[in-house]
């Protein structure tokens, strides 16, 4: 069988375990969340404004918005806003942001044919586990020669949700996939722009085109994933055809053995391991800022390529700095959205650190550990004391996860940004309860304003 035909019949086929729908309604919950919070911001404004010209009305809603369009642009809207603050979840095997393509071309096409909020968190699943094999066969080269997977690999697993939504079968699903294999795209060089949560919108879309378009007999070819000149060759995998973990789909469950890193800051997820410690630090020792004479980060060479602004001027620059975001964390004593809004960004003792602080590629870090999450941090005083702390991860890692309240709380603060403190609360009632509803109509109708908002 080829790829396409192997990861076909595992989304159509595979019973889901319950824990694993456990886990993709929390990363549910998260990311309408952050959708909801990233819906008002200029990308996505700016994307809703396109779609309301080129898309035209239909079925499916922009979440935090009065309007509706078809499904290509409801994905591609919402999957955008789900990634505009940087602040949605991560996954270490794929190097990616799973859930802002996932949700948003599932919740798309669900809003088409209409299922039950199970039949959503198995599709959802299934495409997390795509995208986990798909990680494993073809970072870290494919990531690290400048694809960005949230959008590359993101496209072939919301695809794969999509196709199980629409309840396709094998042969249509395999045919979607192979459809989404050209579709696929996304560069790094974008980071700190407009683009990158693009990027995540257009993996939402990609996914929900390729899967309309396999059920209407659109043809492709079943090797366009592992041919001599398919998707992993042309993407630079480390491996150009399908590990032999392939073989666990069904039998093993990425989503429960590795899970999903929940962000609790909402930056690039390399820079949190330095921020937590830096938070934790300043409050142990409190520590003026006046007293801060330099701060030392050793990072995995790997952070480097995505840490990318020494100097930003802007708040999605700043997303991508360790610099800024050191700064921010021992000025502030906390890393918020706000913090990427030019008042902070431009406060004088945030500027003073920032030029305090270097980044140093360290080749042992990240020997034992997946890329972008550990940081050895140290802080010089300027009556010569020095504090070292070494990180691995940050809390909202598996391994240290965020509690129930701590994702509640994050739901509220970023739908009240969009919709009201009665509705957000009405939607985190109906996330929490999308296991037994009947229908996800039901949940998308709560995650629009109660009056018609104007048009930005």
């Amino acid at each position: 069988m080829t790829a396409a035909s192997r990861l076909a019949a595992f989304a159509v086929t595979s019973d889901i375990p319950d824990e694993a729908r456990a886990v993709a309604r929390a990363a549910l919950q998260d990311t309408v969340g952050v959708i909801l919070a990233g819906a008002v911001e200029p990308a996505a404004r700016i994307t809703q404004r396109v779609a309301r010209v080129d898309g035209g009305p239909g079925p499916c809603h922009i979440l935090g918005t009065s309007d509706q369009t078809g499904p290509s642009y409801a994905a591609l809207s919402n999957g955008t806003a789900a990634h505009a603050l940087d602040f949605d979840d991560m996954c270490w095997t794929t190097l990616a942001h799973p859930s802002a393509p996932l949700v948003a071309a599932g919740l798309a096409v669900a809003e088409i044919v209409d299922v039950p909020g199970v039949a959503f968190l198995d599709a959802y699943v299934v495409g997390f586990e795509i995208e986990a094999i798909l990680g494993t066969t073809m970072n870290p080269s494919h990531y690290e020669s400048g694809w960005h997977c949230t959008s590359t690999i993101g496209t072939i697993g919301a695809t794969a949700t999509a196709a199980r939504v629409l309840g396709l079968d094998s042969e249509q699903t395999a045919r979607a996939i192979a459809i989404a294999a050209s579709e696929a795209s996304g560069i790094k060089e974008n980071f700190g722009t407009m683009v990158k949560p693009l990027q995540g919108g257009l993996a939402a879309r990609n996914g929900v085109l390729a899967a309309l378009l396999a059920k209407e007999s659109f043809s492709a070819s079943m090797g366009a994933l592992d041919g001599p000149q398919g998707f992993f060759v042309a993407m630079q995998s480390a491996n150009k055809e399908l590990s032999r973990h392939v073989d666990k789909l069904g039998l093993s469950w990425e989503i429960l053995e590795n899970g999903i890193t929940v962000k609790l800051y909402p930056s690039c997820a390399a820079t949190h391991p330095t921020i937590d410690t830096l938070i934790d630090l300043k409050a142990r020792e409190k520590l003026s800022t006046e007293v801060i004479d330099a701060v030392e980060v050793d990072v995995d060479p790997v952070t480097p390529t995505v840490l990318i602004y020494d100097r930003p001027t802007t708040g999605l620059e700043g997303k991508f700095s360790l610099q800024y975001c050191a700064a921010a964390a021992l000025t502030f004593g906390r890393v918020g959205i706000d913090t990427f809004e030019s008042d902070q960004m431009q406060d004088s003792e945030v500027q003073r650190l920032v030029s305090c602080v270097t980044m140093q590629a360290d080749p042992a870090l990240g020997s034992d550990a997946p890329p972008l999450t550990q940081a050895r941090i140290r802080v010089r005083l300027k009556d010569g004391r020095v504090f070292e702390r070494f990180a691995t991860g940050a809390k909202g890692y598996p391994e240290n996860p965020a509690s129930s309240s701590d994702l509640d709380d994050k739901f509220l603060k970023c739908a009240r940004r969009a919709i009201g403190q009665k509705e957000a609360v009405e939607a985190l009632h109906c996330l929490r309860g999308i296991s037994d509803t009947s229908s996800v109509r039901s949940l998308t109708a709560t995650l629009v304003p109660f009056a018609p908002q104007p048009a930005p």
